[in-house]
């Protein structure tokens, strides 16, 4: 019984001390809308498109077959990013040949709508 009272004592101690402990550390969380998170420079966020050649090396290297490109007699007509399935590899920017595939440093990608994650780039002639 005394042995009992003795750990749950020293189980109270330790919770105390572990409080005060934390109570002096930097807080860990972010207070995310007024302060902007720094981004490492090798971040991935939302794909963009300066160019396409519709050359179709993206479309072939996307592994979740996010891209989809609507040709017309070797014009492309509508660039198709579909953001529900791209897991933001990078390889369609690694390998574009003219380099106008880019990542972003946009991650707030929250929406109402699913037709809010899909980015159509029309082709204007």
């Amino acid at each position: 019984m005394l042995e009992k009272i003795f750990n749950l004592v020293k189980a109270l101690f330790y919770g105390f001390v572990t409080v005060l402990w934390h109570l002096f550390k930097r807080p860990v969380t972010e207070e995310y809308p007024e302060e902007k998170p720094v981004l490492n420079e090798y971040f991935r966020g939302r794909p963009f498109l300066n160019s396409c050649a519709g050359c179709g090396y993206c479309k072939r290297v996307c592994p979740a077959d996010a891209i989809r490109i609507i040709k017309n007699e070797r014009i492309v007509e509508k660039y198709i990013i579909d953001l529900k399935k791209c897991i933001f590899c990078g390889n369609c920017m690694f390998y574009c040949p003219s380099k106008s595939m880019h990542m972003s440093n946009d991650f707030a990608l929250a929406t109402n709508s699913k037709s809010g994650l899909q980015i159509d780039i029309i082709n204007r002639r």
